[in-house]
């Protein structure tokens, strides 16, 4: 059984950040292989755990000496920096995390995180587009060309099936099934489901299939967002900008122009 951490002796500010890197990583790998973490989660908890590190440093505290007092002061510099309700509380949620993984390993005798409660944040509506706008959007790609194809092929589907745009990114040929209706996709955690998709969308993306992919990138890759130019997968942040509220030259940003017509 490993040693349990903390109640040891006057630690230097080095030992301090070494102990709370190792097991930093430790968790952070466990949650690679054991729960399938995407890269980006673990990148957003590696980046909240590092100012756990760093506090932990800065008192010269250990990892398991850590008691509630010290952890509400650690939110309350959060709070002082200027984070929301939001941020604190996940950054709250990566501590937890943390300590309920070496609570379960045996490192630490105990979780100051257990009687903590998270921030509550604001409940705000969610930001929607019109109906007009929505199908302005849709319809901005020139399906004249076959990156313009591709792009309409992808607004439809995302538009008819709620897909993350990872998700549709992500999707390859053989996860689509004309016939039936409805296309597999792969979502966080690598957890699979089948998702309905209307016949628009899909009858897009069986032309984006038979007209643009038979040009240069026929044979190149296998997804069916892969790129009408070099071959490759369309991209997730250009999929991801805020569309113009109305996509057109007139009213578009010339200096940051975010709508597929406009660019």
């Amino acid at each position: 059984m490993r040693p349990r951490l903390g109640a040891s002796a006057e630690r230097g500010t080095a030992g301090v950040v070494s102990e709370a890197a190792a097991l930093i990583d430790e968790y952070l790998g466990s949650l690679q292989i054991e729960r399938g973490a995407a890269l980006n989660t673990l990148t957003a908890y590696r980046r909240d755990l590092k100012g756990f590190e760093t506090f932990l440093a800065r008192d010269r505290r250990a990892i398991g000496d850590v008691s509630v007092t010290d952890l509400s002061h650690y939110l309350g510099g959060l709070r002082r920096r200027g984070l929301g309700s939001r941020s604190i509380a996940r950054h709250l949620s990566a501590v937890r995390g943390l300590y309920r993984f070496l609570l379960d390993a045996g490192r630490v005798p105990r979780d100051p995180t257990q009687h903590l409660d998270s921030p509550r944040p604001a409940r705000r509506l969610p930001r929607t587009l019109s109906m007009a706008d929505a199908a302005a959007l849709v319809e901005a790609p020139d399906t004249s060309r076959p990156d313009g194809i591709r792009d309409r092929a992808l607004l439809e589907l995302l538009y008819a099936s709620g897909l993350r745009a990872s998700e549709a990114l992500g999707l390859r040929i053989e996860d689509v099934n004309f016939k039936a209706g409805y296309v597999m996709v792969t979502g966080k955690g690598d957890r699979q489901r089948l998702v309905p998709a209307g016949a628009r969308a899909l009858d897009c993306v069986r032309q984006y299939l038979t007209i643009a992919r038979a040009g240069p990138c026929r044979g190149r890759a296998s997804g069916v967002s892969s790129g009408a130019r070099r071959g490759g997968r369309a991209s997730a942040p250009r999929s991801r900008r805020t569309p113009c509220a109305t996509p057109s030259r007139a009213t578009c940003s010339s200096a940051a122009p975010t709508c597929a017509r406009c660019r």
